[in-house]
């Protein structure tokens, strides 16, 4: 049986009713009536002798169902007919009970013959494995059971079988007539079970995806945070060490061990000291440099004593650049935040902190008044005015009104609880713009409920009341003569105002408030000789403030710009003015009432703002010229 694995094998079927004997090689034809066999023969290797006996010399006769089993079975396990055939599983009849061994027929299919059935399943007819078509013979179909073949086997099968068909592989019956076609060129059979578990992991897929997705999200933010974090430590570790040589520094003022040279961290004093009060070149009670701070297009300034920081207004870089806020911290490093402000906004005249909550008051040459947070950096409240806003200011007394001084002359006072419009408007007694507004402590007023403003333009200082309904607003008579009023500063503790003024140029018998210009002049402007006044309210007649000059001095001012000054108002001392010197470039400290200069603080180049403001247990003066803020600071006596 060597070459059992390349032969075919014939199987005797025998035939359960009696028929006519119809022998394929002519022998026996007379018709008689016997018991028949039928013989189906199969190609295919030896592993598929199912049907043997012990010896394989001859063939097991089965019944005709046991056989068409037999054949459904040899099916799926991989034996096919002839290929050159061409024809399907024929059943041959012979003579009843005849046994015919099992004849060898070489296959011309070579080969171990293994079929895989799940590969074709689906994909070709199994009666003779040959893919079906959607067209022709062999088209594909089904019978009713559902089972699907090709139209030429399926035939073929049912009419060997006769009256008797059945489904090759459930055996339901069946017959011609109930073939139906079906119309796909291709059948395939999608395992519903296997198509929900590949959906189940495809959702997985994606949210593992998405979890990935947002983890590295999350990273992210953590290492931006880490990053945060670290800069805060590094910051707080500087600022430590800032305050631990600030408390050397304090212990050494108290041992008497700081040299008359020097300055409590051992540096040169930045000013000389000229009054007896302050000590000939020892400044006990002087300011010292504490910080040069650059700040490139730093306009105006203001301090958030509440925060502890510095609100710079600043020009951006650029032809018709826009106006942003910085804000500083006053505590070493002295971090840094931007805020940048609507186009609308435009050129930024006067930014004033409120000294009751951590808001920001804007005036700017784009008829807006504009509220701001410093905590949280958003615009807060905007006011839309009649004309360009030059200056601001906040009631000392009550947190609710502001006050705007226009370019028409006009000042404006407003009421955050109204948002719409000023509560009071009053026109001025000139057109002349008011460069600076400043709220008065109201003495007595307080309880008839007016509230008092002064105000500075070219020609003078004018007294505001509002809430009055007597006289409204009315210049002040010695400021009128004085010259040009460019600067305006007053000491709400001490009471004294201090006004700066420049000669006017007259020509052709017309008073200009403005020298005339040539093409040569500087834009920053140069100094020329003018004077500081002093002034201070004595009294009230029929509701009328009553102004008296305490006293003047000569001074060099800026002949364009309009710098901004200070009263150092100190507690337990005597109050200081803070101006800058055109000519020297220096930030003079000048003691009031008498106007002398007792410390000259240097500056870089000319001076724009002045700023005086008590923190802690120090005293911070607040110097921006050019692009330089400079910090100057001095201990507070007495406390």
């Amino acid at each position: 049986m060597a070459d059992d694995a390349d032969q075919d094998y014939e199987i005797l079927i025998p035939d359960p009713s009696p028929m006519e004997i119809d022998d394929d090689d002519g022998e026996g034809g007379n018709g008689a009536t016997a018991a028949v066999t039928r013989s189906v023969t199969f190609q295919g290797p030896a592993t598929g002798r199912v049907l043997e006996d012990s010896d394989a010399t001859t063939a097991t006769t089965l019944s005709q169902d046991q056989a068409a089993g037999a054949l459904i079975n040899l099916h799926h396990r991989g034996f096919r007919d002839t290929p050159d055939s061409g024809e399907q599983p024929s059943l041959k009849k012979t003579k009843a009970c005849e046994t015919t061994p099992l004849k060898a027929v070489k296959g011309e299919n070579d080969g171990d013959g293994d079929w895989n059935r799940d590969e074709v399943d689906g994909l070709a007819c199994p009666i003779c494995l040959e893919s079906w078509t959607s067209g022709g013979d062999h088209q594909v179909c089904c019978i009713p059971c559902g089972h699907i073949y090709g139209m030429s086997c399926i035939k073929r099968w049912l009419k060997q079988h006769g009256s008797q068909g059945k489904c090759p592989q459930c055996n339901m019956k069946c017959t011609l007539k109930d073939i139906r076609v079906l119309y796909a060129s291709r059948i395939v059979v999608v395992d519903g079970e296997l198509q929900k578990k590949v959906q189940f992991l495809e959702s997985k897929c994606t949210l593992l995806e998405k979890k990935n997705v947002n983890w590295c999200k999350k990273e992210r933010e953590w290492q931006k945070t880490e990053v945060e974090l670290s800069t805060q430590i590094q910051n707080l570790r500087e600022r430590a060490t800032y305050l631990e040589g600030l408390l050397e520094d304090v212990q050494t003022k108290q041992s008497g061990l700081i040299s008359t040279s020097q300055d409590c961290k051992g540096r040169p004093l930045s000013g000389n000291c000229f009054d007896a009060e302050f000590g000939h070149q020892e400044c006990p009670n002087g300011f010292v440099l504490l910080k040069d701070l650059h700040i490139e297009g730093a306009r105006f300034f203001d301090v958030d004593v509440h925060s502890q920081t510095m609100v710079i207004a600043r020009r951006l870089s650029g032809m018709g650049g826009s106006y942003a806020l910085t804000k500083i911290s006053l505590l070493a490093p002295y971090e840094r935040e931007n805020i940048q402000l609507p186009l609308s906004t435009r050129v930024v005249k006067d930014l004033r902190v409120s000294p009751h909550a951590k808001l920001a008051l804007l005036a700017s040459l784009g008829k807006k008044l504009s509220v701001l947070s410093t905590e949280s950096n958003n615009t807060v409240l905007t006011y839309d005015l009649p004309a360009a806003a030059w200056s601001c200011t906040w009631d000392l007394y009550n947190s609710n009104y502001i006050y705007a001084g226009l370019q028409n002359g006009m000042v404006l006072e407003f009421d955050l609880r109204q948002t719409l419009r000023p509560v009071e408007s009053m026109t001025g007694l000139t057109s002349n713009p008011i460069h600076t507004v400043l709220s008065l402590s109201a003495d007595l007023a307080v309880d008839s409920g007016i509230r008092s403003v002064l105000t500075a333009s070219s020609v003078g200082l004018c007294h505001w009341n509002f809430g009055s309904s007597e006289e409204k607003s009315f210049l002040i008579p010695e400021s009128v003569n004085q010259g040009v009023c460019i600067s305006l500063a007053y000491g709400p503790r001490s009471g004294d105002i201090v006004a700066s003024f420049r000669p006017r140029v007259e020509t052709a018998g017309v008073n200009l408030s403005q020298p005339l210009s040539t093409p040569s002049s500087s834009l920053l402007g140069q100094g020329v000789q003018g004077s500081h006044v002093l002034f201070k309210r004595v009294g009230s007649t029929r509701g009328t403030q009553i102004y008296q000059k305490l006293g003047s001095t000569s001074a060099s001012v800026n002949d364009i710009r309009l710098p901004k000054s200070a009263v150092v108002d100190r507690m337990n001392q005597k109050s200081l003015y803070a101006s800058g010197d055109e000519v020297s470039g220096d930030l003079v400290l000048q003691q009031l009432p008498s106007l002398r200069d007792v410390q000259r603080l240097k500056s870089r180049k000319s001076v724009r703002d002045v700023k005086y403001s008590p923190i802690l247990n120090s005293e911070l003066l607040s110097c921006l010229s050019e692009d330089t803020l400079q910090l100057f600071s001095s201990k507070v006596s007495g406390r």
